[in-house]
C-alpha cells in the first residue's frame, strides 16, 4: 500500500479552530461570566469573540505566565475562562506552575492549544507531550476532538464542568467523521468490528476510519473507537473491546510513551491485558518532519496486520 499522509486534503475539511471560536461566541450569549483570553487574534482564533463580545475579550501578546494568570484571576472570582493558546505555551511551563495554577485551585480555566504535534503545513512543531503532562494535573479533564463539530461541542461541554480543562486542537482541515456528540468519561464507537481495534484521538481519527475501511474490502472488520475524552478515560469501553476483539491499535499525533497509547496500555494491562500497538509520534530531539515522514497510513495498516497476526486471525 502506498504511504501517504495521515492528515490530507484530499477530502474538504472544517477548521476546528474557527469552530471553538464559534462555540464560545455562541456560550458567551448565554453566560455572563465567560472571557476569553488569548495571545493572538487570526483569522478564525478568536476573531468572531473579539469582534461580538469585545468588552469580555482580553488579548494579552506573547502569551505565557501573564495570560494565564489573567484567566485564572477571572476564574478565581467566580467566572468562566477561555485561555487561547499556542501548545507551545502550555509545554514552556513547568508541571510545578501547572499544577499550582490549575490543579491546586481547581478553578475554571479552560485552555483551548493549537500548533500541537504536526502542523497543517506538516511541519513537527515539537509540542509532543502535552497530553501526558496535562492528564497528570489533579483534576484536569482533557479533550482532543477529531472534527470540527466535536470541537465545537467540547466547548459546551466544557463551559459547564467545574475546574480546570485542555481542549487540544489541531490547525489543519479535518472531515465531519462524526455527529459531533460529546460526553466525558465516554467513547463514540464510530464503527463496529470485532476483529480489531482502532483507538485514536484528533487529525488521527478520519485516518483510523480509512484504514479500517482498507481491512474491510479483505472481510476484516475493524472497531473504531473516537477517545476525544482522554481525560476522564471511558475505560470500559476499552476493556470491553480488548476482550471482543483481543487486540488494540492506537493513533494519535502525540508521544507514543504518554499519550493515548500509554493510557490504553495502562488500562488493559491492569484489569485485561491484550497487545497493544502504538502509532504517534516517537521523541527525537531537534525532529521536523512532514507528517508522512512520521505518520503513515501504511505504517498503521502493517501495525494492524501485525496484531491480527499475533492473535491467530489472519497468516
Amino acid at each position: 500500500m502506498e504511504s501517504r499522509p495521515l492528515t490530507r486534503a484530499v477530502r474538504s475539511g472544517e477548521s476546528l479552530v474557527s469552530a471553538c471560536d464559534e462555540a464560545v461566541t455562541a456560550f458567551a450569549a448565554l453566560d455572563p461570566g465567560v472571557a476569553v483570553f488569548s495571545n493572538a487574534v487570526t483569522p478564525g482564533f478568536n476573531s468572531g469573540f473579539a469582534s461580538r463580545v469585545p468588552e469580555r475579550f482580553f488579548a494579552i501578546p506573547g502569551g505565557g505566565p501573564a495570560l494565564f494568570e489573567a484567566a485564572l484571576h477571572h476564574a478565581a472570582a467566580g467566572g468562566t475562562a477561555f485561555a487561547f493558546v499556542d501548545a507551545s505555551a502550555v509545554g514552556q511551563l513547568s508541571y510545578g506552575s501547572l499544577w499550582a495554577w490549575l490543579g491546586a485551585t481547581r478553578v475554571n480555566v479552560n485552555l483551548v492549544a493549537r500548533h500541537a504535534g504536526l502542523s497543517s503545513e506538516g511541519e513537527f512543531r515539537g509540542v509532543a507531550a502535552d497530553i501526558g503532562t496535562l492528564r497528570g494535573i489533579p483534576g484536569m479533564t482533557v479533550v482532543v476532538p477529531g472534527d470540527a463539530p466535536t470541537a465545537g461541542e467540547s466547548i459546551s461541554v466544557l463551559a459547564q464542568v467545574v475546574g480546570p480543562a485542555y481542549l487540544r486542537v489541531t490547525d489543519a482541515l479535518l472531515p465531519r467523521v462524526s455527529d459531533g456528540s460529546l460526553t466525558l468519561g465516554r467513547a463514540n464507537e464510530l464503527r463496529p468490528g470485532n476483529d480489531l481495534t482502532i483507538a485514536a484521538i484528533g487529525s488521527m481519527l478520519a485516518p483510523a476510519l480509512d484504514v479500517a475501511g482498507e481491512f474491510h474490502r479483505v472481510g476484516v472488520e475493524v472497531r473504531v473507537l473516537d477517545m476525544a475524552s482522554v481525560q476522564p478515560a471511558d475505560s470500559k469501553s476499552l476493556l470491553r473491546a480488548a476482550r471482543e476483539t483481543g487486540a488494540i491499535l492506537t493513533m494519535e499525533e502525540h508521544s507514543t510513551s504518554t499519550g493515548l497509547g500509554a493510557l490504553v496500555a495502562t488500562i488493559t494491562g491492569e484489569a485485561y491485558p491484550v497487545p497493544v500497538r502504538r502509532v504517534g509520534i516517537t521523541p527525537v530531539a531537534g525532529l521536523s518532519a512532514p507528517p508522512g515522514a512520521v505518520l503513515s497510513v501504511a505504517h498503521a495498516t502493517d501495525e494492524a496486520w501485525e496484531l491480527l497476526r499475533m492473535r491467530g486471525k489472519v497468516h
